[in-house]
């Protein structure tokens, strides 16, 4: 009996340094500022960094750090992963949890493709199961790993302000995931409600969809129309990329994004 309480509370010893290490290697990644050419590369790849307050910029830097210790890049297709690609697809990860407690706990993987890539879709009606092959810029699966066409990553960065940008949309669906499920609800800010959050996605859904199907534009995406997640996906994408034009076409979408990320980007320069 004594000797397996001493394995015990051994383990229990072990598991609780174990823990702490974690956390304290955590926490001097999150307080380690990147290098000068690491800002320089950010800077260039992915330019709505630039508009970052002051206080925002050094946030990312930890987050970047963190990111990077965690997920391993892979190329497909004969691509070779560079440095670049790396710290762009980090950068723009970490800019959706720059500013609160929310972080990819179940990421460890991306896989990164040359091009647009060929998914297998399956659906099921009933006991009719039916399989066709598409073909995707990006895909995110339950608990990772994140798929990305690097040449559609790029350019999504490059171009900061037409509201489309596949590593943010993909993003927003790991972070939608967080919370069981890929449905358009995400694990809330606090303070945040729930019943207020889907009263106004709910709305603004059904009134893009009606907006969609009549022909009319909208600042969010048609692609926003073919489901909840998607409608949140797309939300995302152009709050940080075009955020005055959805503040003012669907002002309520945005303020519970503001409230989710605890950013207001119509602020930034």
């Amino acid at each position: 009996m004594f000797i397996f309480l001493s394995i015990l509370l051994l383990f229990a010893g072990g598991f609780a340094y174990y823990v702490w290490s974690k956390k304290q290697a955590r926490a001097a990644l999150l307080a380690t500022s990147l290098t000068t050419h690491q800002r320089q590369v950010i800077d260039n790849q992915v330019p709505i960094i630039r508009r970052l307050p002051a206080g925002l910029r050094s946030h990312l830097d930890g987050k970047v750090n963190l990111f990077l210790d965690q997920v391993s890049f892979y190329g497909c297709d004969g691509l070779e992963v560079t440095e670049e690609m790396e710290l762009s697809i980090a950068a723009q990860a970490s800019l959706l949890v720059i500013n609160s407690e929310l972080w990819y706990d179940n990421l460890t993987t991306i896989l990164i493709y040359p091009n647009a890539f060929k998914s297998k879709q399956r659906r099921q009606s009933g006991f009719v199961v039916s399989e066709k092959e598409i073909v995707r810029t990006g895909e995110s699966w339950d608990r990772g790993p994140v798929i990305l066409s690097w040449a559609h990553s790029q350019q999504g960065a490059l171009d900061d302000r037409d509201g489309q940008n596949v590593v943010l949309h993909e993003f927003a669906h790991q972070i939608d995931d967080l919370s069981g499920g890929t449905n358009g609800v995400p694990i809330l800010s606090e303070g945040q409600s729930f019943a207020e959050w889907e009263k106004v996605f709910l709305t603004a859904y059904d009134t893009h969809v009606q907006a969609v199907e009549s022909g009319r534009h909208t600042v969010i995406d048609p692609y926003g129309a073919t489901g909840h997640e998607e409608f949140f996906a797309v939300s995302v994408e152009v709050f940080f990329e075009r955020p005055k034009a959805l503040k003012h076409e669907v002002p309520e979408v945005y303020e519970q994004l503001s409230r989710l990320f605890r950013l207001n980007p119509v602020e930034w320069a």
